[in-house]
């Protein structure tokens, strides 16, 4: 596997030599091999890669990556440039124009410049099959993202996570530095944003305890630039 970088290989080592982690990637050479899996090998760290670990201020954290042709690129919720935005993010963005930080939603659906600014964008699973949301359940991703949040965890800066749905919910039990600021919320897909995701105001409590705490807030209308 090729280096992160920014921070991230060191403060994971110890997981990358698991035993466990060893399992999971005899597993995904098999997947890789003999189906289609999102997002491409090579970007399935992307949100550690774009993210340095000293600067994440906020955790936004999902299920598993999309499902569908030309979508996953490594970033939860996030798609390239030119691809047409997803239902969850379509909703996503609604919530953004009801707190004020969008007018309108923005036609890409990149969200590069979130994880620019500190927004780690990470899933609880990594991988996925084309067609076949959660196919990579319980395969040991989740010992690895629990990794990467006990890790975030420590951190004395102070940092937002947004978890939303029930597998992201799930990490909730492994936060507990009282430095952080920890939010709940359904998961935006259109199953169950009506069920509380609407009207969450998230991004809005996000900003306004990170510029509580001293730290610059999350520029959320940079949504899609």
């Amino acid at each position: 596997m090729k280096p992160i970088g920014g921070g991230w290989d060191e403060a994971l080592k110890e997981t990358f030599e698991s035993e466990n982690y060893l399992q999971l990637r005899e597993f995904l050479k098999s997947e890789y091999r003999s189906r289609v899996i999102f997002p491409p090998m090579e970007d399935i760290y992307a949100a550690l890669r774009a993210t340095p670990l000293h600067e994440v201020r906020v955790v936004i954290l999902g299920q598993d990556p999309y499902h569908e042709p030309g979508q996953a690129h490594g970033l939860s919720f996030s798609v390239k440039k030119g691809c047409p935005v997803p239902p969850s993010l379509q909703n996503i963005y609604q919530e953004l124009i009801q707190e004020g930080f969008l007018s309108k939603a923005p036609e890409s659906g990149d969200l590069q410049k979130w994880a620019g600014q500190g927004v780690l964008l990470l899933n609880a699973v990594l991988t996925v099959r084309c067609h076949a949301a959660n196919s990579h359940k319980g395969k040991g991703w989740e010992e690895v993202t629990d990794a990467i949040i006990r890790v975030v965890n420590k951190t004395d800066q102070p940092v937002v996570f947004l978890l939303w749905g029930a597998n992201a919910g799930a990490k909730k039990q492994l936060l507990n530095n009282p430095k952080h600021l920890v939010l709940q919320a359904p998961h935006p897909s259109p199953l169950s944003a009506y069920r509380g995701f609407f009207g969450c105001g998230h991004f809005r409590k996000a900003n306004d305890f990170l510029s509580a705490s001293g730290v610059a807030p999350i520029r959320w209308e940079e949504a899609g630039l």
